[in-house]
């Protein structure tokens, strides 16, 4: 069998980040109001997880492991609906992440992706619900500001490569 890669509609692209960012909020902020102690063992495990992922620079590991991790973060938001909604949009931008994570390992450090998620970690753990929110959004954030970076430097790389060829 084929496998069938979806096109990234890049004209949803802005919906698509609204969408995630709350879910992202949402979600984080009940893990950071309902978590146990168990649910930090699962997120941290995720995010150690994530961390080996991003070590072998696999993109399609690193993008199952990311899921992977803020689904444990939805699961101890303890709502089924908007874990589920979170996981479709998290399903919806593998392409996307692919790319974004492509992006990143040739622009900068793998290390800020882990970062990002040790800082919500600890909101989660301290069970501070602002800081957790303000840290999802922060990282929804950062994620549409790569990706456009990332479209910026693909669309300059076609045109000197077109304005090369004439």
């Amino acid at each position: 069998r084929t496998t069938i890669v979806a096109p990234v509609d890049i004209a949803r692209f802005p919906q698509y980040v609204d969408a995630l960012d709350l879910a992202q909020r949402i979600n984080t902020r009940l893990a950071a109001e309902l978590r146990t102690d168990q649910d930090i063992r699962e997120i941290e495990a995720a995010q150690l997880g994530f961390i080996a992922a991003v070590n072998s620079t696999d993109h399609l590991a690193m993008s199952e492991a990311n899921k992977q991790f803020h689904m444990a973060i939805a699961r101890a938001g303890r709502n089924a609906y908007f874990a589920a909604f979170y996981e479709k949009l998290l399903d919806e931008g593998r392409r996307i992440l692919h790319l974004h994570f492509d992006y990143i390992e040739k622009t900068n450090d793998g290390r800020l992706l882990t970062d990002e998620h040790e800082e919500m970690i600890n909101a989660i753990r301290a069970g501070d619900v602002a800081r957790a929110d303000r840290l999802a959004h922060d990282h929804s954030r950062q994620f549409r500001d790569r990706f456009l970076d990332f479209l910026r430097v693909q669309i300059a790389s076609e045109e000197s490569a077109q304005c090369g060829s004439n």
